[in-house]
């Protein structure tokens, strides 16, 4: 087919959490063009998916229809290659994710900057966290933002189901005492969890950022369900790219700057292919070398987890015509490293899933929040039409495997401490497994059969824990577990996963840092005319879901970006804030 060719000022790589940002703020100037390139489908206003709107996440993150299916990682050494669901959508993660909507700690960005990203520590960042959210429930405050386009809010304890207030028992009952605002305390506690929604409808960077007024500026233009195949250089500059849209046509799109927004796994890969990453494995991919950065693809990161359920007597369950499952979180110290606290985080859902026997299982998802291992992404080929190879190298630190066996330990004290807690057998393990999640696909026949189960569930206590242990846990019991610590390790090490906050495989920092791939706006070092802007530039992964962090990083390097284009400096956003 004949090959469109276009040309703009800037040329977005991804239309995720950090690319829809970008496209709305650089095309506030009217004197330059934006493209952004996003590989699977639109979802303009008034035309948003059900599924994605929805308050429930499991559904459209079980799906394959927003994701890239091919795309695998290993979430340990000895692990084999599992679906690692990115968001192939515009909106990417925000479109699938659990909408949380954590910023993280001060310790985490004042890391960053003690680190070499200058101009990245917590009093730098505030004002542009400020400058995104619209909290619903602290407003226009010192801490928080009351007019951005990403509406956060909260579900109080005069809101919560049952379950959640026996939750919240036992993690009082251990210790942790309440406060209501996890972004604005920075201690051990529990809360009612932030997210990204509002009037019980997902809000997504597609639907915060390019709403129906920046999608008719003329100077803004948006390709869905195109796949950028390779960046285009000329020598050591970066002019455009090559891509692909659905129905075969090639696009050759040039632009004075490329901005690579494509996720913490894709864009590093696009790099590579580009020659820009470590020479020595470049080269024996036959990829010829345009900048030695040994950095690219290293220093990945995600949240090392783990999944419990709970059985639910029937006052504990909540209607499934209440969308909202997951209102209940908490942060706690392992004390394994006294310099590191809030190292663990631990959230709740009322729903295990969205059918009946999903609604007869409460679930605990249980995170390292400040991981020290380090995966890997490379090339399986140089051929665009293959994922990378993905190796998140979960457990390689010991320090993560006995904060998540004092972790797991910790959470089976909160079910004990808690009025959910009738039986022992009721509190199980659940890995979320291939089985698993081909069970939550929305169909007539996973209903049928699920109702089946759920039934099962409901027998009495001995029975229901031979069920259990004979489709769920594959006979392992918690007691088992919890009595034997060389078991515990074992079990954590074939179950651990990565919560999908992937991250740090472009991280900036200075120049004169080996392992350094961009400076502190995102330009790739050694490369003029491009950048890297999404989590791929996280020095360490924030102790927080990546989306808020992610957003608030494209609209600090968009300011930065804007402002140099006036020549002038960069200034933290005005109270009155640009929409």
């Amino acid at each position: 087919m004949q090959a469109v060719e276009e040309r703009y000022d800037y040329l977005i790589v991804g239309g995720g959490s950090a690319g829809c940002v970008l496209a709305n703020r650089l095309s506030q100037d009217p004197g330059v063009r934006v493209a952004l390139l996003e590989a699977g489908p639109d979802t303009p206003p008034g035309h948003v998916p059900e599924a994605i709107r929805d308050s429930y996440p499991m559904p459209v993150f079980c799906g394959e229809r927003y994701i890239w299916p091919e795309l695998k990682a290993r979430a340990t050494a000895w692990a084999a290659p599992k679906v690692y669901e990115q968001g192939r959508v515009m909106g990417g993660g925000s479109s699938i994710n659990v909408q949380a909507a954590n910023r993280g700690l001060p310790r985490d960005y004042d890391e960053w900057a003690a680190g070499g990203a200058a101009g990245w520590a917590w009093d730098d960042v505030l004002p542009w966290f400020r400058k995104l959210e619209r909290d619903l429930d602290f407003g226009d405050s010192p801490l928080h933002g009351g007019d951005g386009p990403v509406a956060i809010r909260r579900i109080g304890p005069d809101a919560w189901p049952p379950f959640c207030h026996a939750f919240a028992g036992g993690l009082k009952a251990t210790g942790l005492d309440y406060f209501p605002d996890q972004n604005g305390e920075y201690r051990d506690g529990f809360f009612p969890a932030a997210f990204s929604n509002i009037d019980d409808t997902r809000v997504t960077s597609a639907s915060a950022y390019l709403d129906a007024a920046v999608r008719r500026r003329p100077n803004l233009r948006i390709h869905a369900n195109v796949q950028v195949e390779r960046l285009l250089l000329d020598g050591r500059r970066a002019t455009g790219v090559a891509a692909r849209a659905a129905d075969g046509t090639l696009l050759r799109l040039a632009a004075a700057e490329v901005i690579v927004s494509a996720g913490a796994l894709q864009s590093p890969a696009l790099l590579l292919r580009a020659g820009i990453g470590d020479g020595a494995a470049l080269q024996r991919l036959h990829i010829p070398v345009v900048a030695d950065l040994q950095g690219v693809g290293r220093n990945l990161q995600d949240h090392p987890a783990l999944t419990f359920c709970h059985f639910l007597a029937p006052r504990w369950r909540m209607p499934l015509s209440r969308r909202r499952a997951s209102m209940t979180a908490a942060r706690f110290s392992s004390g394994l490293e006294q310099d590191d606290p809030s190292d663990m985080y631990l959230s709740s859902a009322t729903r295990a899933a969205w059918h009946a026997l999903g609604n007869r299982l409460g679930l605990f998802f249980l995170w390292c929040n400040r991981p020290y291992s380090r995966g890997r992404v490379r090339l399986a080929s140089p051929d665009p039409r293959y994922a990378p190879d993905v190796d998140l190298n979960l457990l390689a630190d010991e320090r993560d495997m006995k904060r998540m066996a004092i972790g797991v330990r910790r959470l089976a004290e909160v079910v004990r401490h808690s009025a959910l807690h009738a039986h022992p057998g009721d509190f199980f393990p659940a890995a979320f497994s291939p089985r698993v999640k081909a069970l939550s696909r929305v169909s007539a026949a996973n209903a049928w059969l699920t109702r089946v189960l759920g039934l099962g569930l409901d027998l009495p206590a001995p029975l229901r824990r031979r069920i259990v242990e004979r489709f769920v846990t594959g006979g392992q019991r918690m007691d088992a577990l919890l009595a034997d610590e060389e078991a515990l390790h074992a079990f954590i090490g074939r179950s651990v996963f990565g919560v999908w906050h992937a991250s740090g495989t472009c991280r900036m920092g200075a120049a004169a840092d080996p392992d350094a791939v961009t400076d502190t706006e995102g330009r790739v070092h050694g490369v003029q005319g491009l950048r890297v802007v999404d989590a791929s530039l996280m020095p360490r992964l924030p102790s927080a879901n990546t989306n808020i962090p992610t957003i608030m990083m494209a609209e600090k390097i968009a300011g930065a970006i804007r402002a140099r284009r006036r020549g002038v400096a960069e200034q933290p956003p005005a109270l009155a804030r640009e929409h």
